[in-house]
């Protein structure tokens, strides 16, 4: 690429397009195809995104935020206009998710990648049905096959996750409190230790069950994006 062609564009409008682009898109963007649009290298427009995105969510009066994560970017509503969103647009289908469903999202989110098996035990329940229907809500994906008998999937967080729940990482989840060693005769697949169970969940509930923003099977809906 042309050296003289980054500068074609200045920085208020290089926001300002940025800003129309994922506005229209409604969907996540990569650095690299917004590059492509505003004759740019991928670092650069990911460097300014960044940037723009710091101010941008400062500005409590808007009713979107900018978010910016690993590899790409998206505009979305704000978590607490989605009731009137959902009336203004007649959207009546969707709901949160169940209790179990945010159990398993925390395990994975916590200790990814992991097995199924890894679930089960720190759950003590089978969790099949609540993995298949996150998989089908595109909140985890199997990532790999562990190297064991039986080659099992390992399971993580998708970028849907980080969109749904209103972070750009997983480093934002609250701190969890020093994990437990395995109790005599219990298997622990990835040899991932389980983190304690807190009383009082100290902000787990308010990212994963308030933030959980009416996941639903209709994509357009997911989030509460416009």
């Amino acid at each position: 690429m042309d050296n003289n062609a980054i500068e074609k564009i200045n920085d208020t409008d290089v926001e300002g397009a940025i800003e129309a682009i994922l506005f229209a898109a409604g969907h996540p963007i990569t650095y690299a195809k917004l590059g492509e649009s505003l004759e740019m290298f991928e670092a650069q427009v990911k460097k300014k995104v960044l940037a723009f995105a710091e101010r941008y969510n400062k500005d409590t009066a808007r009713g979107i935020m900018l978010l910016a994560f690993e590899d790409s970017c998206q505009l979305c509503t704000k978590e607490q206009y989605l009731p009137l969103i959902k009336e203004a647009l007649g959207i009546r289908k969707g709901g949160n998710l169940s209790a179990s469903s945010l159990e398993v999202l925390a395990i994975i989110a916590y200790n990814e990648p992991v097995t199924r098996a890894f679930i089960d035990t720190v759950r003590k329940v089978d969790s099949a049905y609540v993995v298949n229907s996150l998989c089908e809500k595109n909140l985890i994906e199997a990532c790999g096959r562990l190297d064991v008998p039986g080659r099992p999937h390992i399971y993580r967080t998708t970028p849907t996750f980080l969109r749904c729940f209103g972070i750009d990482s997983l480093e934002q989840l609250p701190y969890i409190d020093i994990p437990r060693a395995p109790s005599e005769g219990e298997i622990i697949p990835l040899d991932i230790e389980v983190p304690t169970p807190r009383s009082k969940n100290d902000g787990l509930d308010e990212i994963m069950g308030e933030n959980s923003q009416e996941i639903n099977e209709e994509q357009s809906e997911e989030n509460g994006e416009i």
